[in-house]
């Protein structure tokens, strides 16, 4: 399975994994929603609610895709957070990682209240 991510200029595409998490995510497309930065990520709420999966984590890779159970949350990190230690990239708390974008760092030209918008590639 794929998803399209574009806001403005920015376009990519996401590989995701075969969890639970990303058959609700891509079963739920089309999803738009508007930006939130906090440092290198972005994160908007979506309509599911899920819990932790047993592998949930706090420290990520850059190009990782995930849902935030606590917040309900879409989210791409691109690099480090406010809650990075050192050169790790971290999240605010757990989030089930169900996915991958090459070449994240386009990311960082989308600004807080820019639309994204999830689709099916």
């Amino acid at each position: 399975m794929k998803i399209k991510i574009t806001s403005g200029g920015v376009k990519a595409i996401a590989d995701l994994k075969n969890t639970q998490t990303a058959k609700a995510v891509y079963n739920a497309l089309p999803i738009e929603g508007s930006a939130n930065r906090w440092g290198n990520e972005i994160y908007f709420p979506i309509p599911i609610n899920l819990v932790a999966e047993p592998d949930a984590k706090e420290a990520v890779d850059e190009g990782d895709i995930a849902y935030w159970p606590e917040g309900s949350c879409f989210c791409i990190f691109f690099g480090k957070t406010p809650a990075s230690k050192g050169s790790e990239i971290r999240a605010a708390s757990k989030v089930n990682v169900f996915g991958k974008v090459k070449d994240a760092k386009i990311f960082n030209n989308v600004k807080n209240g820019d639309l994204v918008i999830l689709e099916k590639a």
